[in-house]
């Protein structure tokens, strides 16, 4: 019974001695954590006076979790609002950037378009400058080519006038002559003799005026217009970016037409275009079109055409006129106001359609994706007095076409001179 009341008693003692170091350690622990700071400090010796005060009320278990928990809390507030306070900070840091950034940005794309609108105006003023050079270059070309022919003129009238003094004092030493007869009856042979001279005389002034007045002639006919036209047309070269747009003054739905037109070709190749009319359906619907010394007249298609060989001569003006009637498909060609050609079944009952496009100098031959023009067709030379009629023209009216002062004469359809031509690509009107 002793032994086990012992060991009783060494149980007791056993847990009190636990109990006293816990109650310790937790005393240790509440001074670590009870400062106003909420600073984790090392453990505080109390003096005497607070051992020996047995009024202090001692914390329990779990007061001393609940303080640890609001400690926590606290601590835990205190990092959540350092977080928002740095994130704040790095907010305004990231949007003062953003908005630094799109002044940058700003700055820079309107620099970019100032370079852009001062390069495109800088350009444009080149183009314009361009332009109005060409255009003064034309126009002093132009205006030597008119002193040109003026000082010829003029020098033609003094050679004239020079002629006809040299045939005028002929005559006066004739009449001198004539008044000495009849110093000279003794010698019959005397009279004969000077008249032989004098027309001898008289015989070579005249073949000299008649070699003179062609030569002025054929100049004349190589740098004025014809017909009494007053502008024409000049391409310049074969360029498939030089044509002529031509716009109707009306429908161009035809049951017959006739076309007239003056041209003076410098080179006709295989097929150098006159003047083509043509649709998305088909491009070939009217065209007169030159082929080397042959004029060639088209309706309805390539298979439909009608030509007269041996009329082109380059560098010099021809006069073409070209009409078509559906009703028996009577087709004919004119050259210098005559008849060259006529054929029938030329695409009879066939009727031009509207809404085309009319041009000069080159044809819209569909040959590319979405249609194009072909150089080796272009047009180079002069072209002037382009009419066109819807119905066929009687053989007195066509001679008219090519005689004086047929500009005067136009069209219904198309008029030279009314109907608006507008040239591109370095076509330009001359006069």
């Amino acid at each position: 019974m002793l032994p086990q009341e012992i060991f009783s008693l060494l149980m007791l003692f056993c847990v009190f001695r636990a109990s006293v170091s816990v109650l310790d350690e937790d005393d240790d622990y509440d001074l670590m954590y009870v400062n106003l700071d909420n600073e984790i400090e090392g453990p505080v010796l109390g003096t005497e006076e607070t051992v020996s005060c047995d009024c202090q009320r001692e914390h329990t278990e779990w007061d001393k979790l609940f303080i640890m928990l609001e400690n926590s809390q606290m601590k835990e507030n205190m990092m959540l609002q350092a977080m928002d306070e740095i994130l704040k900070v790095d907010l305004q840091t990231l949007k003062a950037e953003l908005s630094q950034l799109t002044t940058n940005l700003v700055g820079t794309f309107t620099t970019t378009i100032e370079k852009v609108t001062s390069h495109i105006m800088s350009q444009v003023e080149q183009a314009l400058v361009k332009n109005s050079d060409q255009a003064e270059e034309a126009k002093r070309l132009h205006e030597s080519e008119q002193g040109k022919v003026l000082e010829h003129v003029l020098l033609l009238s003094h050679n004239m006038s020079s002629r006809l003094g040299r045939l005028e004092s002929t005559w006066l030493r004739r009449s001198e002559v004539e008044a000495q007869e009849t110093a000279f009856q003794q010698d019959k042979f005397s009279p004969i003799r000077a008249d032989n001279l004098i027309l001898n005389s008289l015989w070579k002034e005249l073949q000299q005026t008649r070699a003179e007045l062609k030569a002025s002639q054929k100049w004349a006919a190589q740098h004025l217009l014809p017909a009494g036209c007053e502008t024409a047309i000049l391409f310049p070269m074969r360029s498939k970016k030089i044509f002529g747009s031509v716009h109707p003054t009306a429908g161009m739905t035809l049951h017959s037409f006739t076309a007239c037109i003056w041209i003076k070709v410098t080179e006709a190749l295989g097929k150098t275009i006159v003047f083509s009319y043509g649709t998305k359906l088909n491009p070939y619907e009217i065209q007169l079109y030159l082929s080397w010394e042959s004029a060639v007249l088209v309706v309805g298609g390539d298979q439909h055409k009608l030509a007269v060989k041996n009329v082109v001569v380059p560098g010099k003006w021809i006069h073409l006129c070209g009409a078509w009637s559906s009703e028996n498909g009577s087709a004919s060609l004119w050259v210098k106001g005559e008849l060259a050609a006529t054929a029938l079944d030329i695409a009879d009952a066939h009727t031009v359609p509207d809404g085309g496009i009319l041009q000069i100098g080159q044809e819209k031959n569909g040959c590319c994706v979405g249609g194009g023009f072909d150089e080796a067709l272009a047009f180079s030379g002069k072209l002037t007095g382009f009419n066109m009629w819807d119905r066929v023209l009687s053989a007195k009216e066509i001679a008219a076409q090519s005689g004086e002062d047929a500009c005067s004469i136009r069209g219904n359809i198309i008029g030279w001179g009314v109907t608006e031509v507008l040239p591109y690509g370095g076509a330009q009107y001359i006069s």
